[in-house]
């Protein structure tokens, strides 16, 4: 097979020597093909080239940082109210009474996990994957949710902001005894002027909302979750072993200990943690979707997104220029080996199927029908395509037909009947079954008459 050429499919079902000692052969050349000098599209990997790609995005982010780390220095926007004593000398709320106690988890310490450790496993993972292009863009993918995210909850801790836990602590607040020189109903609220505690401090506890910690956390953990998930197809059409399970949760245990940790050291309260994990969440998902072709679909969400032209790089695509590829979502798809997952089972090795299948409402339902539906040769239309004489239940013409018939005849039973590629008519007479498929190529297929059965392949 030649390196990056095309594959060859071994018809569905099909349990012949040939397409067994096939197989075989693809998978001991999937082995010896990869390199870490090449691309996923198969071309030589130029780090300047990817610069080029990546450099707006990089110069964009680094510009993004700066203003939100000018935001963080900066002293907070609002002027808050706040109660401090009853007229009976009772404390009004003591959810901000707390002491001022140090981080257990500082939130450099936090921002750095957030980052190194989805570094790591993103490392570990090239042992299999083995592509520079694949390291460099999904260790991107992280920055870009870390710095949107960061950048998202410094605007409105700077804006919005609230009391922390331990704002009187740190406000001292210096009331006269019996004077009432408070504003609003009864004279019970004050603002800052009344405190006594150094500014950066109390600058610091005007800034709850949201938890920077919390923030960071989800934005880096989050992400590594999803990669675990795509990589080793921990979600997918096969049981996988417990322990990948395991690791898919062992990030957002971390997320949830890093987070939790400000309720306990009274720097946060709880709905301060949780808008930051929701902050978090939504830039890793984001992030993710932008780099890789799916984020739950288990067929693409290992796939990176293509990117070949950008305001540094410019190529000319036909018709439009400068358009760039994109990822066609087609059944037809075509894999190299650097596009396989880290996992292995369920089919995944170079020649496998399990990327040619899937579930209803997937990445691909636009392409298979209102249900979605298998990608690959056999691939169908969605629910209710009818003929003249009977309503067929899942039938449907795959890619490239021009007509399929499933049941075409009056009283005629046909499930999940099509044409195969490239194919103009299947005609289903007198067969009962479920997917009786017309092989590659063929104008006009006749099962035998009366041939029953599930996968008659043609």
């Amino acid at each position: 097979m030649p390196l990056f050429g095309k594959r060859e499919h071994s018809p569905v079902g099909s349990t012949s020597t040939s397409g067994r000692n096939r197989l075989v052969s693809d998978r001991r050349t999937m082995a010896n093909d990869r390199t870490i000098s090449r691309r996923s599209n198969g071309t030589p990997f130029s780090f300047g080239t990817w610069i080029k790609l990546h450099g707006v995005d990089i110069i964009t982010m680094a510009i993004f940082g700066a203003i939100g780390l000018g935001v963080y220095h900066a002293s907070p926007a609002p002027t808050r109210s706040f109660p401090v004593y009853f007229q009976d000398g009772t404390v009004v709320y003591p959810d901000i009474a707390y002491p001022l106690r140090k981080n257990i988890i500082p939130i450099w310490l936090a921002a750095f996990l957030a980052f190194t450790i989805p570094f790591v496993f993103i490392t570990l993972f090239q042992i299999r994957r083995r592509g520079i292009d694949d390291w460099l863009t999904t260790t991107l993918g992280v920055i870009k949710s870390l710095i949107t995210a960061a950048v998202f909850q410094v605007f409105i801790k700077w804006l919005i902001g609230g009391l922390r836990p331990h704002f009187l602590a740190v406000c001292k607040p210096n009331i006269p005894e019996g004077t009432v020189s408070g504003t609003g109903f009864a004279n019970l609220m004050y603002d800052r002027t009344i405190c006594t505690g150094d500014k950066d401090e109390i600058n610091d506890a005007l800034e709850s909302m949201p938890s920077g910690h919390s923030t960071a956390a989800w934005a880096g953990l989050f992400y590594l979750a999803l990669y675990i998930n795509a990589q080793l197809k921990v979600m997918s059409g096969h049981n996988p072993a417990y322990w990948k399970m395991v690791l898919f949760f062992a990030p957002l245990l971390g997320a949830c200990l890093i987070s939790g940790s400000l309720t306990i050291d009274e720097y946060h309260h709880w709905y301060d943690v949780l808008a930051g994990a929701i902050i978090g969440t939504c830039t890793a998902i984001v992030a993710f979707r932008q780099t890789f072709a799916s984020v739950t679909d288990f067929r693409f969400n290992h796939l990176l997104l293509p990117r070949s032209t950008s305001l540094f790089h410019r190529q000319p695509y036909l018709p439009h220029a400068n358009r760039g590829p994109f990822f066609s979502y087609k059944p037809t798809e075509e894999y190299s080996s650097y596009d396989l997952p880290v996992a292995r089972e369920g089919g995944w090795g170079f020649g496998g199927g399990e990327q040619l299948t899937g579930a209803p409402d997937d990445a691909s339902a636009f392409n298979a029908g209102h249900r979605g539906g298998s990608v690959g040769p056999t691939s169908g239309h969605g629910h209710g395509v009818s003929t003249s004489h009977t309503q067929a239940g899942h039938g449907g013409a795959g890619l490239n037909h021009q007509t399929s018939l499933s049941g075409a005849e009056q009283g005629l039973n046909g499930h999940h009947s099509g044409a195969g590629i490239n194919g103009n008519h299947h005609n289903g007479t007198g067969r009962t079954g479920t997917h009786n498929a017309a092989g590659h190529n063929n104008n006009t297929v006749e099962a035998p008459l009366g041939a029953t059965g599930r996968h008659n392949v043609v």
